[in-house]
C-alpha cells in the first residue's frame, strides 16, 4: 500500500459521491484493509484532505501551464488561464469541490500545502496588473477589488454550472458555455478610455 494509492481511492470516492462521502473506514474498505492501518500514513481524515488539495493544486498548476505556455503575461494569458481552470474544474468534480469551496467543516490546508493554491491567485493577481499597465484593461482594474470581482464571475459560472448540470462538458454546459461572454463583458466593463 502506498500513499498514492490510498489518495487514488479517496479521490475516486470523492469524486463519484462527493467530499463529504469520504472516510478513513471508506479508503480503508476499497483497499481490502483495516481503517487503523490508514493511520500510518495519514494523522487524520483532515490529513488525507491536505493530500488531496495538494494533488489537486499541482495538477490544475499543471494543467494551466500547459494550456497558457505560449502566452506572455497579460490579459490574453489571464483570460485563458481562468477557461483552463474552469475547463479542469468541470473534469475534476471532486478535487475542484475541495479546492474551491469548503465543504469539510474545519479543514484548513497546511501553509505548505496552501501556498500551491496561492502561486495560482499570485500569476493571475500579476496577469491583471500587466494587462492595466500595457493598457489592455483601464488603469483602475489594477486593484484588489477589481480581481475579486473578476475571479467571482468564473468561479460563479463554475458553481452553476456543477451544481446544476455536473454532466456537462465545459463546452456545453449551460452555464460555461457562457464564460467568453461573460469574460468579455468584464474586459469591455475595464476597456481603456478612449485617448
Amino acid at each position: 500500500m502506498t500513499v498514492n494509492e490510498a489518495l487514488d481511492h479517496a479521490e475516486r470516492i470523492i469524486t463519484e459521491r462527493g467530499v463529504g462521502a469520504l472516510t478513513v473506514a471508506e479508503i480503508a474498505r476499497a483497499m481490502g484493509m483495516r481503517p487503523p492501518s490508514l493511520y500510518k500514513y495519514f494523522s487524520s481524515l483532515h490529513g488525507v484532505y491536505d493530500e488531496l488539495f495538494a494533488r489537486g493544486n499541482k495538477r490544475l498548476v499543471s494543467h494551466v501551464d500547459d494550456a497558457t505556455q505560449s502566452y506572455q503575461p497579460g490579459l490574453d494569458r489571464l483570460l485563458e488561464s481562468t477557461r483552463a481552470i474552469m475547463r479542469w474544474s468541470i473534469l475534476n468534480p471532486g478535487l475542484a469541490s475541495l479546492l474551491f469551496w469548503r465543504p469539510i467543516p474545519g479543514f484548513q490546508p497546511r501553509a505548505e500545502t496552501h501556498a500551491i493554491a496561492e502561486t495560482m491567485v499570485q500569476r493571475s493577481r500579476a496577469d491583471l496588473s500587466v494587462a492595466a499597465q500595457k493598457g489592455s484593461l483601464a488603469p483602475n482594474a489594477d486593484s484588489d477589488e477589481v480581481f475579486r470581482l473578476f475571479t467571482a464571475i468564473s468561479a460563479g459560472l463554475c458553481s452553476q454550472q456543477l451544481a446544476n448540470e455536473p454532466q456537462a462538458t465545459y463546452e456545453t454546459g449551460l452555464f460555461t458555455s457562457l464564460t467568453d461572454e461573460a469574460l468579455d463583458m468584464f474586459v469591455q466593463r475595464y476597456a481603456p478610455s478612449p485617448s
